[in-house]
């Protein structure tokens, strides 16, 4: 077995756990402490100078949290990870580590309304602006690039739509601008697409979704792909510069290919303070342990659902890349030929009032503001999570005043149907 790659399923379950070796324990443990005993004052001056690896405090890494780290890490072909403790967080404290005040960065248009709302606004109290780019026009991302732009940024699978992103092809623009590129893996997890395979060089994650899978625990992931330099023209000064807190040291020059997870780390969430709580990271990993089989059931009942739903007088039309006449399909077939994921939108005949009255009416269907669960979900972005942008911004985004997205879970796809077809009834 040690010559031996093991596959995707035996990760899911095994990477960065072993044994506790005191008790003997299994699973993994909850640390549930928020500071650890150091061997001498030698080995805490190593600690806090970065001159060693271990544990200081919760806030800055726990082992719990660690082994959720190395099974990302493993999943997505990282060189490392950080746990964070929510989406959110992972997004906030990668542009932490690569904006100064006055440098832009390039997003997608078709984002989660969240991160719309937080890269639009929130980010300005940073000076950190940012240029929005259609995803389906790639000379878009060439035109919107400054000579202050340190980053592009992208949903693999797009939140509400489902859209596919051409990963690889933006890639190729941000090489040529020589910035990163960040990918939101969210609603395809490692499963069904592997950004960094196809170009990435960061990704995030809000472990939330499919990766915990239960809909119990809010977490993020920050991964490291380790094929950038952050040292080439000094662009990026939080890893190419001395850091006055750690001594004057260079943490490219020290850390090498995960250098960019070890600043996350120590200079972000050490000053900024987003920790996950090593319970969240617990119930992830136990979410993690079922991600393949769960992925298929889930893209499996997804494609039943949006052909059934392509055939109902009251729909006008339904955008899922999973189904063969849908315009993204070359896409999915290249990007992610196990699925196109669980989470796809589609237009009602009757507009905004059809949309509400819906997820007013569905049973088994929980109306709520999430995905990536067990148990299917729906939702009315116009009114709900894009509520706070422009008719024009919700439609750039996917979320016209006539969408209605659903996230499909593991239930049996004839009862998903069923509810589906009562409630329309009342549409």
């Amino acid at each position: 077995m040690s010559d031996r790659i093991p596959g995707f399923s035996t990760l899911a379950v095994h990477a960065g756990a072993q044994p506790d070796p005191t008790t003997g324990a299994r699973a993994t443990p909850i640390y549930q402490t928020t500071s650890f005993v150091f061997d001498d004052v030698d080995h805490a001056a190593s600690l806090f100078g970065l001159q060693a690896f271990g544990n200081i405090y919760t806030r800055i890494g726990n082992p719990t949290n660690a082994v959720l780290e190395e099974r990302v890490a493993a999943l997505e072909g990282g060189t490392a990870a950080l746990a964070v403790a929510s989406g959110h967080a992972a997004e906030f404290l990668v542009m932490h580590a690569l904006l100064q005040p006055g440098d832009d960065f390039v997003a997608s248009k078709k984002l989660y309304g969240g991160s719309i709302n937080q890269f639009n606004h929130s980010y300005k109290n940073f000076g950190w602006n940012v240029i929005w780019a259609d995803q389906d026009d790639l000379a878009a991302f060439e035109v919107a690039i400054t000579p202050k732009t340190k980053a592009i940024f992208i949903e693999s699978i797009a939140n509400p739509a489902g859209n596919i992103t051409d990963i690889a092809a933006i890639s190729a623009i941000a090489r040529k601008a020589g910035v990163p590129l960040i990918v939101d893996n969210t609603l395809a997890s490692p499963y069904l697409i592997r950004p960094f395979e196809h170009g990435a060089d960061i990704i995030v994650h809000s472990a939330t979704k499919f990766l915990g899978g239960h809909g119990n625990s809010i977490g993020g992931l920050i991964v490291d792909g380790g094929t950038f330099d952050w040292s080439k023209g000094g662009r990026y000064p939080m890893l190419s510069a001395p850091r006055p807190e750690y001594g004057g040291i260079v943490l490219h020059e020290t850390f090498g290919n995960f250098a960019f997870a070890i600043a996350c780390r120590v200079l972000g969430l050490r000053d900024l303070g987003p920790a996950l709580s090593p319970f969240n990271a617990f119930m992830i990993l136990t979410g993690i342990e079922t991600l393949p089989l769960r992925m298929d059931k889930h893209c499996q009942n997804t494609v039943k659902v949006a052909d059934w739903l392509t055939k109902h007088p009251k729909i006008a039309w339904v955008s899922y890349p999973g189904l063969p006449g849908d315009k993204q399909h070359g896409l999915a077939q290249k990007y992610c030929p196990r699925g196109a994921g669980a989470v796809f939108t589609f237009g009602l005949k009757g507009g905004f009032e059809a949309g509400v009255k819906l997820v007013s009416e569905v049973k088994l269907f929980s109306h709520l503001a999430n995905v990536g669960d067990t148990r299917s979900l729906i939702i009315h972005p116009a009114s709900t999570t894009h509520k706070q942008l422009s008719d024009d911004q919700k439609t750039q985004a996917g979320a016209g005043p006539e969408v209605v997205r659903l996230s499909i879970g593991i239930e049996d796809a004839a009862d998903i149907i069923a509810d589906l077809e009562e409630s329309l009834r009342a549409v």
